[in-house]
């Protein structure tokens, strides 16, 4: 229980520090980000609406600093992450609320399948090592070596675009409405297969890498040799001894993938111009949207600092010198 509350008051820590990072950097940055509003909309405004932009943004220069500060934790605390500069006056939260589903649609599917597939593969591979599934490993190094973004321009060029089987584009046809009906849901489905297969492809590559290796290193251990010797059927000790301290490693990395979920694999979604959480990012780079740049940052941080407390707690489940050590 100690071991928990430890870990607990460190990834609280962590988000304060990731919040109040995250109030700064904006006001540290050079520029105004309301001035160049105002100079996007080739508008002339008044002192005072421009002193109301001030203020509605959070920037308000007759304030402190420390005073912005604590606006800054009663807007979060209500929900509020302030409006987009890019899509005024709609709220950063309805941007990304309408994005985030897409990207974890996504990259959600699949990092999981990636991750389950590879693993079972790697845990193949390690425990028959010699075997066919060696011939898997020169194909599988080469793979894991292709950036995602890499792979989808190859995709598109060959497999996209006038008479090829997938769009190279967007997250739906053209005229479509979104909605839970087939037409969207099917059209959804298309635009998402192609930027899917190409993060499928390499993420899964480099899980059966290095849990083939865990696995060897493994079955070296006394441990294993004493499983044997009991006479215990085979399966049971490739997943039950074996496969089970392998996989601690690997938990780790696999949480910093489910928490990366939300941003996204930003240059796929660049790519394939897919509506997601890392598009979003895109553009709001290109427009100096702050307030957008600002909720999408929090909302990957503290995607992060959750998946890393969920592999945490499960390393703890699976390691009882974790629990030992609490």
């Amino acid at each position: 229980m100690s071991f928990v509350l430890r870990r607990l008051g460190f990834y609280l820590f962590t988000a304060w520090a990731a919040i109040t990072l995250n109030f700064l950097i904006p006001r540290l940055m050079p520029g105004d980000p309301v001035q160049s509003l105002i100079s996007r909309a080739q508008g002339q405004l008044d002192t005072d609406a421009i002193q109301s932009l001030y203020i509605l943004f959070g920037l308000d220069k007759e304030q402190s600093l420390l005073e912005q500060y604590t606006g800054y934790w009663g807007q979060l605390l209500r929900g509020d992450l302030g409006l987009s500069f890019t899509f005024f006056p709609t709220p950063v939260s309805e941007v990304i609320s309408d994005s985030l589903p897409w990207t974890l649609a996504l990259v959600g599917f699949t990092t999981v399948t990636a991750f389950l597939l590879g693993t079972g593969l790697g845990v193949l591979a390690g425990w028959r090592r010699g075997s066919w599934t060696d011939a898997l490993l020169p194909v599988t190094t080469f793979l894991s070596s292709i950036p995602y973004f890499w792979l989808g321009l190859i995709a598109i060029a060959l497999l996209a675009g006038p008479g090829g089987p997938f769009p190279a584009s967007g997250g739906f046809d053209p005229g479509v409405i979104p909605s839970w009906d087939w037409a969207f849901i099917g059209s959804a489905v298309q635009h998402t297969l192609l930027p899917a297969l190409t993060i499928l492809i390499t993420s899964m590559s480099g899980w059966v890498l290095s849990m083939r290796n865990m696995m060897i290193t493994v079955n070296a251990e006394d441990y294993i040799t004493v499983a044997h010797a009991k006479g215990l059927p085979e399966r049971r000790v490739m997943v039950g001894y074996a496969a089970r301290n392998a996989l601690l490693p690997n938990v780790s990395g696999f949480a910093l993938q489910l928490g990366l979920i939300v941003g996204g694999t930003l240059l796929v979604e660049i790519v394939f111009s897919y509506p997601g959480v890392g598009y979003q990012l895109f553009q709001a780079v290109g427009a100096k949207d702050y307030p957008l740049l600002q909720g999408i940052f929090l909302i990957l941080t503290l995607s992060v600092l959750v998946a890393n407390l969920f592999a945490d707690l499960v390393y703890m489940l699976l390691d009882p010198r974790t629990r030992r050590e609490g």
